[in-house]
């Protein structure tokens, strides 16, 4: 059977099948429990749980898939806590037609992002909805993860450090792109990325260095920043000239009216830190593949509590306001 139909989630031969010789057989014969639930062995009895929903479009995309999207999206939630990944579930709802090869691909690439990160895909579920009721697949997955260092939050003051682990804007230009079939961004890629070893690299050499880590997901980086000066008696300055952002990216974002800074990553983490100790954590992060571009862009300051701004590389002052509507929905 070349796609999926109905029978594939009825609980009979079809959708056992599907499980046992294809879903179980990519994602791990070894860890996978076909039963109500996985029985976990958990070293502390500290813990990070996180749960997250995929309904990006397209599903295949330069970069990664919707199941690599789905793996590494769920491992950085849990690392920018400060806790280390080990156990995810995978539910997958599939729509009547799809592919069968289309989802062993985006297996495929979920077992291999699962590897890479060091996680155990544990359990799941699958369910099959009628043709023209889904969009091909949405994934759904959560994650545990164990404390073996504090929580990373700590009290935020002005001095402290931005820094960031590369170019910014890179996941959602690639889906801007394909989606309006910009033939001349070619050379775009999305950062879908798992972080948990650049940051457990990171809080190994600078335990108490640092004071709040987010994944600059939908919202980009000045979303980020605003929920944490939200409030707050300090503001985020940004400095433009220290951003680093791909000629592609500034180009189809330019094409298109929005600005990098709110643009989605899937592979950046924001990292607020102590400013003595700023420069180390580049150098450590530059270690990694995917810290080779880390940068300092910005510090937190007295002026213009609550707010986050950018310096312009005339001299001038922009606020970053909070984004009103979602600028792409699907994009992750």
């Amino acid at each position: 059977m070349d796609i999926i139909v109905p029978g594939h989630g009825s609980g009979g031969k079809l959708m056992n099948d599907l499980i046992n010789h294809l879903i179980k057989s990519t994602l791990g014969n070894e860890t996978i429990q076909l039963d109500d639930a996985a029985h976990l062995k958990l070293t502390t009895s500290s813990i990070a749980f996180t749960t997250d929903s995929y309904t990006i479009t397209p599903i295949e995309f330069t970069g990664g898939t919707i199941g690599s999207l789905a793996v590494n999206g769920t491992v950085n939630d849990l690392s920018v806590m400060g806790a280390t990944p080990q156990y995810i579930s995978c539910a997958l709802i599939l729509e009547e037609g799809l592919e069968i090869e289309t989802l062993k691909r985006i297996l495929v690439s979920m077992e291999e992002a699962a590897l890479k990160a060091g996680v155990a895909i544990v359990t799941g579920d699958t369910k099959v909805v009628q043709k023209g009721k889904g969009d091909r697949i949405y994934i759904n997955t959560a994650g545990i993860g164990v404390f073996t260092n504090p929580l990373q939050r700590r009290e935020i003051k002005p001095g402290d450090t931005i820094i960031i682990n590369g170019s910014i804007g890179d996941h959602g230009t690639t889906i801007m792109a394909l989606r309006n079939n910009l033939t001349f961004s070619k050379g775009l890629s999305s950062d879908c990325a798992a972080l948990n070893h650049l940051i457990e690299d990171v809080i190994r050499h600078y335990p108490e260095a640092i004071k709040f880590m987010r994944d600059a997901t939908r919202g980009g980086v000045a979303s980020v920043l605003n929920e944490i000066t939200k409030n707050a008696p300090f503001g985020a300055k940004l400095i433009e000239d220290n951003l680093p952002e791909k000629d592609e990216v500034r180009g189809v974002a330019d094409i298109l009216g929005i600005d990098p800074l709110y643009i989605a990553n899937e592979g950046k983490v924001v990292i607020i830190a102590d400013r003595s100790h700023a420069e180390g954590i580049v150098e450590i992060m530059k270690k990694h593949p995917e810290g080779k571009d880390a940068c300092i862009i910005g510090h937190i300051t007295e002026e213009f509590s609550g707010k986050t701004y950018i310096q312009t590389k005339i001299g001038g002052k922009r606020i970053l306001p909070v984004l009103i509507e979602e600028q792409l929905p699907r994009i992750c």
